[in-house]
């Protein structure tokens, strides 16, 4: 009884403290607004995730955070940057919610669970510990693997460009546009490039940064084609051509790869599975026929 009436209090007054921080819109935000809406650029963004502000969700953890630390974790800024989530404010949502979700599986565990309770909250706090960090990692793959498949999609879009007669600059901005319904990953990869160029930021050092936030192999291997044309000054359209073939060679190799440990996975179900129900129908009536036969032949 003492969880329970702990844990309830612990979220009623986490749930008060967030809604006493959240700001109150103004009559100078509305018209702010007001007058914004038509110049921004509408996207395709569910409903539910608009109705969201990450700035008014991270404030309670922020002032939370900054009791402890002036500054999140780097390491997990990176992760979730990795992620796609590059907000300072994702930091702190992130901090909350490993927070918020111990918490709450614990009250589960006291309201529901009548016996060894000790054992399954503590397991609980546990579990509820680690989600955030697996979801973290499994977003961190995902991101990765749609960046991967897209990218000789738009390498060969900015070869287009290329050849069409924009710059390098400008062929980026197009494909960041233009691949935002397709590749939405690869398009907002881009379009960081483009705000770091106009920010000051070097070509060269705007594309290493974008091969240390996507951190793969691909990537890594396509900046330095880049950073070699940009410094002997070869053709970069043909560059591109060539390298966007040879991903899409790797990755017809690779799922002809996969194709050929498709029979050797299939050994252990057709052997513990498949083999056992078709020896059951096959031999199973015969076996009884000869059994009832011995049978009849011994009376």
């Amino acid at each position: 009884m003492t969880f329970i009436i702990l844990g309830v209090c612990l979220f009623v007054g986490f749930l008060f403290l967030f809604l006493l921080l959240m700001p109150r819109p103004s009559a100078a935000g509305a018209l702010l607004e007001q007058a914004t809406r038509t110049t921004r650029v509408t996207e395709n963004v569910p409903v539910w995730r608009s109705a969201l502000n990450v700035d008014y969700l991270a404030k309670p953890f922020t002032i939370l955070r900054r009791l402890f630390s002036p500054e999140p974790d780097p390491d997990l800024v990176r992760r979730l940057s990795l992620a796609g989530y590059r907000k300072p404010a994702h930091a702190d949502v992130f901090l909350g919610v490993r927070l918020a979700i111990p918490a709450i599986l614990g009250v589960l565990v006291a309201l529901f669970v009548p016996t060894t309770t000790i054992l399954f909250f503590i397991m609980a706090i546990a579990i509820g510990f680690f989600i955030p960090d697996f979801w973290l990692s499994s977003a961190i793959t995902r991101r990765r693997q749609k960046i991967k498949l897209s990218l000789p999609d738009g390498l060969d879009f900015l070869a287009i460009c290329l050849e069409a007669g924009l710059g390098l600059d400008q062929g980026i901005v197009r494909m960041g546009t233009e691949l935002r319904v397709s590749h939405p990953e690869l398009s907002e990869e881009f379009v960081q490039i483009n705000f770091e160029q106009r920010a000051g930021v070097a070509r060269v050092q705007a594309w290493k940064s974008f091969a240390d936030r996507v951190d793969l192999e691909s990537v890594r291997s396509f900046v330095a084609m880049l950073v070699q044309t940009e410094r002997f000054g070869t053709p970069i359209s043909k560059s591109l051509g060539m390298f966007s073939d040879a991903l899409r060679t790797a990755r017809r190799q690779k799922a002809e790869e996969l194709a050929a440990k498709t029979t050797i996975k299939l050994v252990f179900p057709l052997v513990f599975f498949i083999f056992p129900s078709m020896g059951i129908a096959v031999m199973l009536p015969s076996f009884i026929t000869i059994v009832r036969s011995l049978a009849n032949s011994l009376k």
